[in-house]
């Protein structure tokens, strides 16, 4: 409604309590446009997760690890554990990617703490790595207990490798369940950093237990492939494939983890920029009242 004629009102400049685009510069939401110093996504970016050069890794990845599972299905039983040897095919490249996350996991942190190196794309890698190693190495308890039972007689025991494998796994959920607690984002990533570089330190324990004590376990797999090995020369082949689909698998899996981390980041930052915005704007149209 408008005043009625004769009786033109105060002027109230602060009306508008939501916020829009200023005259003349109307167009299509820019949610995660760079408001700030800190790095955000682009509209391109926020919209997907990868590219085509993500979409090739992941096709790369999806094929290897196809065909790893088909050509381990094919493998000849062996006299000792019959089919169940075949998870020779994914176990060991499992433990192998759980390996490759936590020790990248714990690079980026040790480059986050460093201050000459310090940025927040290292923080991102290291929360994405950490999450996907604990699915790796969650997946790696689950076969190895599948295998156990047919050759050990037991899903579980408390062995060397497979005790110091779920003590590797509670460490990095706990990891994984510090970054909740702090809210600041510099005291959360500085308490994460620490705490990954003490959990990786399981790492050599969990690949020398079955040197340094005497286990159930059988040996590290990767002794297998020496020409004295007894292990036939498919199961070193299918291994092999194995161990490099799910590196391609690990790679693509934190390429899309991290790009979501950063939208996340994104988000938050610009729902406190709103939120900042509105309350200023509350405060001014309250003074105008006064």
């Amino acid at each position: 409604m408008s005043e009625p004629a004769g009786r033109a009102g105060p002027e109230r400049p602060f009306e508008r309590t939501t916020l829009s685009e200023p005259a003349g510069r109307a167009g299509p939401e820019r949610p995660f446009e760079r408001t700030t110093g800190r790095e955000r996504p682009t509209p391109a970016t926020a919209r997907s997760t990868g590219g085509p050069g993500t979409t090739l890794l992941g096709a790369a990845a999806w094929l290897g690890l196809a065909t790893t599972v088909v050509l381990g299905w094919r493998l000849p039983p062996t006299r000792e554990q019959g089919p169940y040897a075949r998870l020779i095919a994914i176990h060991p490249p499992l433990a192998w990617a759980a390996y490759l996350a936590f020790g990248v996991c714990a690079v980026a942190s040790a480059l986050w703490l460093w201050k000459r190196t310090r940025a927040p794309r290292w923080d991102r890698l290291a929360v994405s790595s950490a999450e996907t190693g604990v699915v790796f190495c969650a997946l790696t308890l689950v076969t190895g207990s599948i295998w156990g039972r047919p050759t050990w007689g037991v899903w579980w025991t408390w062995d060397a490798r497979l005790t110091s494998t779920a003590l590797l796994l509670a460490l990095f959920l706990g990891y994984l369940a510090l970054r909740r607690v702090a809210y600041d984002p510099e005291a959360r990533a500085r308490r994460s950093a620490v705490a990954a570089l003490i959990a990786v330190a399981d790492v050599p324990i969990v690949h020398f237990s079955v040197d340094w004590w005497r286990t159930l376990h059988q040996g590290r797999s990767l002794a297998q492939i020496s020409p004295q090995s007894d292990l036939d020369g498919s199961y070193v082949s299918v291994m092999l494939l194995g161990f490099c689909a799910m590196t391609l698998m690990y790679a693509w899996l934190v390429v899309h983890r991290c790009q979501v981390e950063a939208m996340e980041e994104a988000l938050e930052s610009e729902g406190l920029d709103v939120a900042l915005e509105e309350r200023r704007a509350e405060a001014d149209v309250a003074r105008a009242g006064v």
